[in-house]
């Protein structure tokens, strides 16, 4: 097995991360960091969330854990899973687990103490790497080259692994776009094209979360357009076919310097509500995703030929969100320069004023409840955006006395 050394990180020496790592030491057994927090750590990226295994069953975990006071969750017990909370902060702890026979999704695992082993069952190679505590370094696949060279590999065969979880599919074009240089490996993507079939036994909900996850990366567009080319976009997001306005809505992003949005670029793929629907119901997509991007898509659309006014009343009437996903939308419905629509974006950072007469000032003043007192109020409200939100409380009163005189 290679072993190298990861040089010294904050996280792996910060209080609560010590605290974790004790309490699972205290009864002998090895523990080491594993997963995504040394992925990032050897590329020089921020460490978010810190797994760690051991040998140690998941009922000694919890025993570790309690016995050092720190606040253990059965949250994944029957694969092995425990989090471990330190100073509010979660940690992910998986026994050492081996593959006694696999189902396409899920797997009968056995624990055990054999790290290679437990190695060897994960997806790619730079996902089975594992560091102790003082920082050596265990490479059983060759996971640091691969990582350093942008190659995104699968541990062993790649249709068998791929078969094992056909969500390992979907997962190496997220690596992939996040972690992977071109060309991409040729096994794995003659495995994907090969097994892309198989990709509607998923779940909605786990097309989606692993779709979502991809769309988050610096290029998607061009990965999406590598699936596309193999044959698996159309079983997993058919309804894509804006993947140019996708890619222009990602430099224009970057110009303004706006982080990646997952649901804002998922809309920008898709055509009209139709296509939202779809994809929405399909994918078992929150109600709130959803929303947004009907709303991306069929708002009524910002641009710098409007008047400044029409611009402001267009505001007015949206959320800031759906505003700025409508207005960067528009722009990549065009070219990638946003020059001219810098002061339609600015837009969305503006804070409307609160229309300053209700509907009881209209009752208090003779007006009967029901429709025909909605439209007034309407009617006067558009007559205030229409004057640029200068009149204030006491000249709307007084323009609805007046109408109400009318």
């Amino acid at each position: 097995m290679a072993m190298d050394r990861l040089e010294n990180q904050p996280w792996m020496n910060a209080s609560d991360t010590r605290a974790v790592i004790e309490a699972l030491s205290a009864g002998g057994s090895e523990v080491r960091f594993v997963g995504g927090c040394l992925r990032d750590a050897l590329i020089g990226r921020d460490v978010t969330d810190i797994d760690i295994a051991t040998p140690d069953p998941p009922a000694r975990v919890i025993e570790l854990l309690e016995a050092a006071g720190l606040k253990a969750v059965p949250t994944g017990i029957d694969h092995g899973t425990v989090t471990a909370v330190a100073q509010h902060r979660p940690f992910e702890i998986t026994t050492l687990r081996h593959d006694v026979e696999t189902y396409g999704r899920r797997a009968k695992v056995a624990f055990t103490d054999d790290w290679v082993a437990d190695a060897a069952r994960r997806d790619f190679t730079f996902n089975a790497l594992s560091c102790t505590p003082d920082g050596r370094l265990y490479d059983p696949f060759g996971g640091r080259a691969d990582l350093a060279a942008g190659r995104v590999r699968f541990v062993g065969r790649a249709e068998d692994r791929i078969r094992e979880d056909v969500l390992r599919l979907l997962r190496f074009f997220r690596f992939h776009a996040h972690y992977g240089k071109p060309p991409p490996d040729e096994e794995a993507l003659a495995a994907a094209h090969d097994l892309a079939p198989l990709l509607p036994t998923l779940s909605g909900e786990r097309i989606a979360k692993e779709m979502l996850k991809l769309l988050a990366a610096p290029d998607p567009a061009s990965v999406l357009q590598l699936m596309r080319q193999q044959a698996v976009l159309i079983h997993v997001l058919p309804e894509a076919t804006h993947l140019e306005r996708l890619g222009r809505l990602v430099k224009i992003e970057s110009a303004e310097g706006l982080t990646a949005d997952p649901p804002r670029r998922l809309a920008a793929l898709l055509d009209g509500a139709g296509a939202v629907g779809a994809v929405a119901g399909r994918l078992r997509l929150a109600n709130a995703i959803r929303d947004r991007m009907d709303a991306a898509l069929q708002s009524p659309k910002p641009r710098p030929s409007l008047a400044p006014g029409d611009l402001k009343a267009l505001r007015y009437r949206l959320t800031a969100e759906a505003y700025r996903d409508r207005a960067l939308i528009a722009a990549a419905d065009g070219d990638s320069s946003v020059d001219g629509w810098r002061a339609v974006f600015a837009l969305a950072d503006w804070q409307p004023p609160h229309f300053p007469v209700r509907a009881r000032d209209a009752m208090e003043r003779g007006a009967k409840a029901g429709p025909a007192l909605g439209q007034l109020m309407k009617d006067l409200e558009s007559w205030w955006v229409a004057g640029d939100f200068q009149a204030d409380r006491a000249a709307c009163l007084e323009e609805l006395a007046r109408r109400l005189g009318r």
